[in-house]
């Protein structure tokens, strides 16, 4: 029989916020609870970016997915020396993607769109400027459902990757052991075999979230014990306590 659930390593950095479920998990279960990326971004050098060649001056438009695709696409735009023009427009997933915008430029002097989390949201905004001509700044990993929403509306883009999703050197946890991993992207499963060749599960519970990641799991023949999510249990938070509480 498993022994109780006591320690947790979640294959993501720590919140920045003190109001994580983790935290409430934590306190409420009496768990140790760790977290670590097992992955991590790193950009495109200029020299590499170059080899896909694309013109940013061409474009007028960028949509912008995520935090990651802002600031490297300013990044890159640094190292290439090109002055990104007053005129560009920014399509943003959402509000918050939005806002951190104001990191590179001025926001009340830009014209930014965004949705609502969804890229379906923001498709809205973008089929009403078809005249533009988009960038579409992302890494190695992109949904692929993005381009496919693109390519079905006929929007006329560019698809640049700035930066790729790496593995993450974890030799320092080689002599720790906890009771349960989490895992969040099929990326994260690869990390933990390609710095763990010789890993085996044994009674280490195994916890995925998504079906991608749990298909990962399933080829990388891990036995997967927690997962979300279910009707029962939308968070991984939620699914770990019923776990715990034997539901």
């Amino acid at each position: 029989m498993a022994k109780k659930l006591k320690t947790v390593l979640i294959s993501q950095p720590k919140p920045t916020t003190e109001k994580s479920p983790y935290f409430d998990l934590a306190d409420r279960q009496k768990l140790t609870i760790d977290f670590r990326p097992f992955i991590h971004v790193e950009g495109l050098e200029p020299q590499d970016f170059r080899q896909q060649r694309i013109d940013l001056a061409e474009h007028t438009a960028v949509i912008l997915t995520s935090r990651n695709a802002v600031d490297h696409f300013f990044r890159l735009a640094a190292d290439l020396r090109f002055d990104v023009p007053d005129t560009m427009k920014y399509f943003c997933i959402s509000e918050a993607t939005a806002f951190y915008l104001q990191k590179y430029v001025v926001y009340r002097k830009r014209k930014i769109f965004f949705g609502k989390h969804r890229f379906h949201d923001l498709m809205d905004s973008i089929k009403k400027h078809t005249q533009e001509k988009f960038l579409l700044p992302c890494s190695d990993l992109m949904k692929p459902s993005i381009p496919k929403i693109l390519d079905e509306d006929g929007i006329n883009y560019t698809r640049a990757m700035m930066y790729r999703t790496v593995c993450s050197d974890l030799s320092d946890l080689s002599d720790v052991k906890y009771d349960c991993l989490v895992f969040y992207s099929p990326s994260g499963i690869e990390s933990l075999f390609k710095n763990f060749p010789d890993f085996e599960q044994g009674n280490t519970r195994i916890a995925t979230f998504g079906p991608t990641t749990a298909k990962a799991a399933e080829q990388a023949n891990l036995r997967i014990d927690i997962s979300a999510p279910t009707p029962q249990a939308p968070s991984m938070t939620m699914a770990i306590e019923h776990y715990i509480q034997g539901k």
